[in-house]
């Protein structure tokens, strides 16, 4: 075992994660300031709303995704590893390298040591114990996932071509399966009817027909973080465009070409999209901090974002005693008393509540440095935009007396934060000239 350890003066920071969180603060942080050390095992970070835009062709694949490293930000390290475990007394975190093809560098633990440390390591798809569909289904995590579909896709519709294949089979082939009715399989599935309805009727006039989307979720309704008013407005508008919307559907198992659905029975499919719900990552068990136990298993901090101790229950510890120089972000963390949805606008906010104080603390000295750190972290909550095809979406109102509302409006709303996602200024732009080539000569899966 090897150990790696801060080679200047300057406060070492280890962030683990390049997600949402982890990534806006190595690409905000001062590294004049702190010698910062990122650790994740994904070299990217992708920009998960622009996935389903990505996978039917609106926009290049790299455009969904940002590289941790960077030549502006060369003092950046970046360690492609996973972690295993944190000792917190020590300030040390256990890695093994993450190369799924490389097995025998797979065996291999250093340590990294920390002066602060910052955990944010996202969740993994959760399956419910559905058998089969980690083996075939498909997540929309990353790019890789991005690419997968489109693939998938276009393998699917040239199967389904062949002289020999049958109408009956054509329509088992292109029947698009898409579990979970939240924003992101709603956009999945808005994305894909409209390639379906646009380029790929003129591409593949003779099969276009055999086409379907269907959407499966165990709630009573999609979308359910609206008002009723506008998720019985997307179900309207989605079953008017022939996608089947099926609420209250319990999915029993999967195998290589159906699902089979409580009171239903075999549904075949030619590909299926698992949108739905979160877990754990295997550090979570792992590191000896107060954890929330119902639901999804996440990281307690107080409102300064500071990780709490292991409640010691010999003593009845009432849960306040806070690990000084520990965070932690994401979809992997939560405020105690104050739960938060796993969405990006909380991650992005509250790792720029720590940038802020963090550089603050850097810049200050004496007394004034006790500034950092001082107020508590408040988030700020942002109207709900979700795209539902054919130029139309959902944007939830400012409040319960606020109906919100639809139509193109709504759409451009939702596009339009194609662009605020991406905080890279060179993406937005191409981002915007690939839009209007597209209005003139198609989407780029029509060359693919």
């Amino acid at each position: 075992m090897t150990t790696t350890q801060s080679q200047t003066s300057k406060p070492h920071l280890v962030i683990i994660g390049s997600g949402w969180a982890g990534f806006y603060l190595a690409e905000n942080i001062n590294l004049s300031s702190y010698n910062v050390t990122l650790i994740s095992p994904r070299r990217t970070s992708a920009y998960t709303p622009l996935l389903a835009s990505a996978a039917v062709g609106l926009f290049n694949f790299y455009l969904a995704e940002e590289p941790v490293r960077s030549a502006s930000r060369c003092d950046l390290n970046f360690v492609k590893a996973n972690v295993l475990s944190i000792d917190f007394t020590d300030k040390t975190c256990q890695c093994t390298p993450a190369f799924e093809e490389d097995p025998k560098l797979e065996k291999i633990q250093f340590d990294i040591a920390y002066d602060y440390l910052v955990i944010a390591p996202g969740c993994m798809p959760n399956t419910f114990g559905t058998p089969g569909v980690d083996e075939y289904a498909i997540f929309i995590k990353n790019v890789s996932d991005a690419m997968r579909v489109r693939k998938t896709l276009f393998d699917l519709l040239e199967k389904a071509s062949l002289p020999c294949t049958s109408a009956e089979r054509a329509k088992e082939l292109l029947h698009i399966a898409i579990v979970g009715g939240g924003p992101t399989g709603i956009e999945l599935t808005a994305e894909l009817d409209d390639l379906c309805q646009n380029e790929l009727s003129k591409l593949y006039p003779r099969i276009a027909k055999y086409v379907t989307i269907s959407i499966y979720d165990v709630a009573p309704h999609i979308l359910s973080a609206y008002d009723a008013k506008l998720h019985d407005y997307a179900t309207s508008q989605l079953k008017a465009r022939n996608v089947d919307v099926a609420p209250n559907t319990h999915i029993e198992r999967v195998d290589e070409d159906a699902l089979y659905i409580k009171d239903k029975g075999r549904v075949p499919y030619g590909m299926i999209l698992w949108a739905t719900g979160n877990k754990n990552v295997p550090l979570i068990e792992t590191v000896d901090v107060k954890i929330n136990e119902k639901g999804l298993k996440r990281i307690l901090m107080d409102d300064k974002l500071r990780v709490f101790k292991k409640p010691d229950t010999t003593t009845s510890t009432s849960g306040s005693d806070v690990w000084d120089s520990v965070f932690s972000l994401g979809d992997a963390a939560d405020i105690e008393g104050q739960s938060l949805p796993t969405t990006a606008e909380v991650a992005v906010q509250k790792a720029r509540y720590l940038v802020e104080n963090f550089n603050a603390l850097a810049s200050a000295t004496g007394t004034a440095a006790t500034s950092a750190f001082a107020k508590p972290f408040t988030y700020s909550q942002k109207q709900l935009v979700s795209y539902i095809g054919h130029h139309d979406g959902v944007i939830a109102g400012k409040g319960p007396n606020d109906p919100g509302w639809t139509g193109r409006s709504a759409w451009l709303a939702w596009r339009s934060g194609s662009l605020i996602w991406n905080r890279n200024w060179r993406s937005r732009v191409v981002i915007v000239i690939t839009w209007a080539l597209n209005r003139v000569f198609g989407t780029e899966m029509a060359r693919m």
